[in-house]
């Protein structure tokens, strides 16, 4: 006989396996090039070791931080799969590094992204135009690149995904403004300001923390475009939304800029019929909490099982 205790051990191992099962298919493991796995010896460290043909003895020094790469994001990034010389020279691999390699222009993102077919569903070309355009490019010229906003040895797509969430589409996309307008050492490579003065120069905005946690930069400071998801057009802070009502309104620019994301979220949480059709209208009995519509479906189902049972038994019974 099965007593409640073994029954609810017996459930907990069928939970473990399933999560266990479920965890195996969702990673996958990457593999880095031979020369990746030789070059993240060292940088994916934060000391590094190497023999001093000079003094005939073994060197530990600690790494330049701004050359150190988490391993752990890089596997995951979505360049994980390149080689570290299809976008640095070879001569890399050496060490000392030549210190002229250091004078050589790097390649851009829009080097290999732009101008393929490859990539065109990515609208790389119209980014590059809007970044060309955008207050960045045009106060600081060849010396702002993608990478800094973008990390490309961390990058991933992780929350542009379907069924992502809103709160982790800001996150991410706000910690790439952050990267630099909150970090002094990275903001002074561009500026002669002391300082970045986010809090002060957002002084106007009320409830200051709960807007920078549910709303991206990009939401009011660049301009609502149709040809790209994320506008990469930054505006000078003289053209920035200023205006509450401009996002809290019937036509606010939100609908053209994070809800598009909250619309997919909608659609997956609610159904195409409640999201797409009704939109923000009302119906009995169509905007109902999906927890319900479960345990409808559920009571259904068991009525309409109880009934083929009887129908069963009582075809039997007359037999």
């Amino acid at each position: 006989m099965i007593t409640e205790h073994l029954f609810k051990k017996y459930l907990m191992l069928c939970f473990l396996l399933a999560s266990g099962i479920f965890c195996f298919a969702q990673v996958e493991p990457v593999t880095l090039s031979e020369q990746s796995s030789h070059c993240i010896q060292c940088h994916g460290n934060r000391y590094y070791k190497f023999h001093n043909k000079v003094t005939g003895s073994e060197v530990k020094k600690l790494m330049n931080p701004y050359y150190f790469i988490d391993s752990t994001k890089y596997v995951q990034a979505i360049h994980s799969f390149f080689s570290c010389e299809d976008c640095h020279a070879a001569d890399y691999v050496n060490y000392p590094h030549p210190s002229e390699l250091k004078l050589e222009p790097k390649l851009s993102c829009i080097d290999c992204h732009g101008g393929d077919e490859t990539f065109a569903k990515y609208q790389f070309d119209q980014m590059a135009e809007e970044v060309a355009n955008s207050v960045h490019k045009q106060a600081f010229g060849e010396q702002f690149k993608c990478e800094m906003c973008h990390d490309l040895h961390s990058y991933k797509l992780g929350a542009r995904k379907e069924n992502s969430k809103i709160t982790e589409i800001v996150k991410q996309d706000n910690e790439m403004c952050l990267s630099c307008h909150n970090n002094l050492s990275k903001y002074q490579i561009l500026t002669d300001n002391q300082k970045p003065e986010l809090l002060k120069t957002h002084e106007w905005l009320p409830n200051q923390e709960l807007h920078f946690l549910n709303v991206r930069c990009i939401e009011c400071h660049t301009p609502v475009t149709d040809t790209v998801m994320v506008s990469h057009k930054i505006l000078p802070k003289e053209k920035a939304v200023h205006l509450c009502s401009d996002c809290h309104s019937t036509n606010s620019i939100l609908r053209d800029k994070l809800y598009k994301y909250a619309a997919i979220q909608s659609r997956n949480e609610g159904g195409y019929y409640n999201s797409v059709i009704l939109n923000e209208a009302y119906v009995i009995g169509a905007n109902r909490n999906k927890y319900f519509n479960i345990i409808s479906l559920l009571i259904l189902g068991l009525a309409l099982g109880g009934i083929s049972l009887h129908i069963a038994a009582r075809i039997i019974n007359k037999k």
